[in-house]
């Protein structure tokens, strides 16, 4: 893992099923496979915000598709925000968030 900090995505992760038990099922499996990135994140109430280096990152939302499948949902739709700057670090999740943290 690169410790290199020059981007940040937010996803959003959408699985193509009908029960609510089941969509939040397959959500935490993409969480949990995120969270075994090792990577800062934070986890909010539609998307999940993760920040590291852009390459993998980019390889990350690649697999959160795949992984939603592989967990039962027959297709998956996702939002994605993402900021990259290549030369020298972004502003860290902690920079601005933590005004807001009690």
């Amino acid at each position: 893992m690169s410790n290199k900090i020059n981007a940040s995505v937010a996803i959003q992760v959408l699985p193509n099923t009908c029960e609510n038990k089941e969509v939040v099922r397959i959500v935490d499996k993409v969480i949990e496979y995120i969270k075994s990135k090792n990577l800062e994140m934070v986890v909010g109430p539609f998307e999940t915000t993760i920040e590291g280096d852009y390459d993998e990152l980019m390889n990350i939302v690649k697999m959160c598709q795949i992984i939603a499948v592989e967990a039962g949902a027959e297709s998956v739709m996702s939002y994605v925000k993402i900021n990259y700057k290549p030369r020298g670090e972004i502003l860290t999740i902690e920079e601005k968030i933590k005004k807001y943290i009690q």
